[in-house]
């Protein structure tokens, strides 16, 4: 027999169904969403530090060092997918068992990485943490796909977006904060992570834990429709049967799912240039430095947190507005927008030698980055079925991960042969990758918009 669907205990209002589900509140949809928070603690101070650290620790292949994070989510994903599309689990429900798990263990992961000794042991605790991350993170977008009809869908990932933007803000400052408001070393002996950056990866791992702890505790979940044709089901399923649907089901892909993979290629190529040379870049082209012990080289490496902590704080701000722009607009025209803005802001870096200029080259990829977060996830799971909505959200990281594996394997060889060591001119390669994407937005069929 069919259960009940339970009520949120932070709703007191009588549920609308719209298409099979019910219609939520403003606090639903924040506190489904505020685990966002934590996990984009995680993974600012990871974007914005961990080049820093390997190459504090010695590390002269950054990019090659950075393939320990997409390779994990090329896997982990559609794996968590499955089998959350699969588990039921009588108080957590479906998705809230793997944001819990995941939590647990990327907080232990970021006390451990910044005491890390070593290269190989950072490199490592990089792969821990980002599956770690890749855990919690997968069953999130899942989460807006079984619970917001499709008039909803733009909202919650808008609103997850808000909150990766929030604590992105606040992870990027941290090292900034420390040092400069609380007096915390930002420099350290060779071979040595700083005292700030320690304190902040400290901090991250509490934030981590505690906001996930949050969407855990206040969001409830539609279970099966038929329990016993769940359970009958899962138990006659074995466990390599498990591995060929996974594999089988990239093979047949929806079309819209095909076409967003080709924009995701370019604009997941463009962050991932942007993450792994933006501290090379402004600590050499802008301070003039690579001395990794110097004052001036740990001013900059500050400095690029704080232009990360201003995209984020620009993408949360936008990320509230985009529902009225789709409206005004589609949300194919304004992921054009945001990604061309988003190029263009990456290419001017090319032209700065004032610190304080890099901030306006951080509104247009905060625009971006508010768009990449929310608008393809809208589009693509009004094209999903919705008994495999977290294994198709777990196989569309496919094509987050893979562009950032091409880029980890080949950026380092480029920049330094083709680009004679000019850090910078891989951000301009980003910022051009990120309007191509933007242009190939318009190929995509969005389905929900043929409906409306």
């Amino acid at each position: 027999m069919a259960q009940a669907v339970q009520t949120p205990k932070t709703s007191t209002a009588q549920p609308t169904l719209v298409a099979g589900k019910r219609k939520l509140g403003f606090w639903e949809i924040w506190n489904m969403s505020f685990g966002f928070l934590g996990i984009q603690f995680g993974f600012a101070l990871q974007n914005a530090n961990v080049s820093r650290i390997f190459e504090t620790l010695g590390g002269t292949e950054i990019a090659l060092y950075w393939l320990a994070a997409p390779i994990t989510g090329l896997f982990v994903q559609p794996i968590i997918g499955y089998l959350s599309d699969r588990t039921w689990h009588p108080t957590l429900g479906r998705r809230r068992p793997f944001f819990l798990i995941g939590a647990l263990l990327a907080s232990a992961a970021l006390f451990v990485m910044p005491n890390a000794s070593v290269l190989w042991m950072a490199v490592g605790m990089l792969w821990i943490l980002d599956t770690s991350i890749n855990v919690s993170m997968e069953p999130f977008r899942a989460l807006v796909g079984d619970l917001l009809p499709s008039s909803q869908r733009t909202t919650g990932f808008g609103m997850q977006t808000f909150f990766i933007g929030v604590g992105a803000v606040v992870a990027s400052l941290l090292p900034f904060i420390f040092n400069n408001w609380l007096g915390i070393p930002n420099t350290a002996p060779e071979g040595e992570i700083p005292p700030s950056v320690k304190w902040s990866f400290y901090v991250g791992g509490v934030v981590f834990f505690s906001a996930v702890l949050w969407t855990v505790f206040r969001t409830s979940e539609y279970p099966p429709e038929d329990m016993e044709e769940f359970r009958a089901e899962n138990e006659n399923t074995s466990f390599w049967d498990g591995v060929k649907e996974t594999v089988m089901g990239i093979f047949s892909m929806p079309k819209t799912m095909i076409q967003l993979a080709v924009v995701q290629f370019f604009s997941w190529f463009a962050l991932f240039s942007m993450w792994i040379y933006t501290t090379k870049a402004v600590t050499s082209h802008v301070y003039g430095t690579s001395d990794t012990t110097s004052v001036l080289y740990n001013e900059g490496a500050d400095w690029v947190g704080v232009c990360f902590a201003v995209y984020n704080g620009i993408s949360a701000l936008v990320a509230l507005l985009l529902p009225f722009l789709v409206k005004g607009t589609s949300r194919k025209l304004t992921h054009l927008i945001c990604l061309v803005l988003g190029g263009l802001g990456l290419i001017s870096v090319y032209f700065i030698s004032d610190p304080y200029m890099l901030l306006v080259s951080m509104v247009g990829v905060g625009i971006a980055w508010a768009s990449i977060l929310s608008i393809p996830y809208s589009i693509l799971a009004g094209a999903l079925p919705a008994k495999r909505m977290g294994y198709y959200m777990g196989v569309f990281n496919f094509f987050i991960v893979i562009p950032q594996i091409i880029a980890g394997s080949i950026l380092d060889y480029v920049t330094n042969n083709i680009f004679d060591g000019e850090a910078v001119l891989a951000l301009v390669l980003g910022g051009g990758a990120m309007i191509v994407g933007g242009f190939l937005t318009l190929i995509v069929n969005d389905v929900d918009e043929h409906k409306a």
